[in-house]
């Protein structure tokens, strides 16, 4: 994934290929970020990997998601993917 400037170029970006969020489920992905005190990257990438594991947009899954990467403190992708393997979630 190519590392946005912001959350909402990558939602945007989603929209552009088609998958198209809701509402609602924008409000969610934004209030998940702040509840989580997530950055932007951060955020990125949780919703990119909800996406490809869940097939659509899961938002318990998204907020937990946030919440064990904000928890390790990861800093790089590379780090994410191997929370993620270590989680038996990829």
């Amino acid at each position: 994934m190519k590392y946005y400037q912001s959350l909402a170029d990558y939602i945007e970006k989603l929209w552009d290929k088609g998958f198209k969020l809701t509402d609602e489920q924008v409000r969610f992905i934004y209030f998940a970020k702040k509840y989580t005190n997530a950055d932007e990257w951060l955020a990125c990438i949780a919703l990119e990997k909800t996406l490809k594991l869940k097939f659509s947009f899961n938002g318990s899954f998204y907020i937990s998601l946030l919440e064990v990467l904000n928890e390790h403190q990861v800093k790089t992708k590379q780090e994410v993917i191997q929370i993620l393997k270590q989680k038996d979630i990829f």
